[in-house]
C-alpha cells in the first residue's frame, strides 16, 4: 500500500508486490510513500504492535517534515512498535490512544 500524490490530489495504491519484513501491506512501504509524496503535509502514527516495523521510516517522514505520533507504553497492548519508533528519534509526541486523535485535529487545525 503506497501514497501516491498527483498535484493537490493524493491517493492510495493497492499492490501485489512482494512482502517487506514478512507484512504485505507493509507499513515500512506505507511510511516511505508517505514521507517522498507528502513530506510536512503528512500526520503519522505508529500504534500498539510486536517488532520494529515502521520505526526507520517514521524517522524519514519526520525527516521529510510531517508530525509524528506514538503510542504510549500504558496504553499499548504490545509497546514494540512504538518503542522502537521513539528509540530511533523518529517521534515527535507519545501519547495514549485517547488522546492521539485530539492531538492530530489540534495539529491539522494550526
Amino acid at each position: 500500500m503506497t501514497l501516491v500524490r498527483s498535484g493537490a490530489r493524493y491517493t492510495v495504491r493497492i499492490n501485489q508486490d512482494h512482502p517487506v519484513n514478512r507484512h504485505r501491506p507493509s507499513v515500512d512501504v506505507m511510511f516511505a510513500s508517505v514521507a517522498q509524496n507528502a513530506g510536512a503535509n503528512a500526520v503519522g502514527v505508529i500504534l500498539t504492535g510486536m517488532g520494529g516495523d515502521g520505526a526507520k521510516e517514521m524517522l524519514t517522514m519526520k525527516q521529510a517534515g510531517a508530525f509524528t505520533i506514538a503510542q504510549d507504553e500504558a496504553s499499548c497492548v504490545v509497546f514494540g512498535m512504538p518503542k522502537e519508533a521513539i528509540k530511533a528519534g523518529a517521534v515527535d509526541k507519545v501519547l495514549p490512544l485517547s488522546e492521539i486523535a485530539g492531538a492530530i485535529l489540534t495539529h491539522v487545525s494550526h
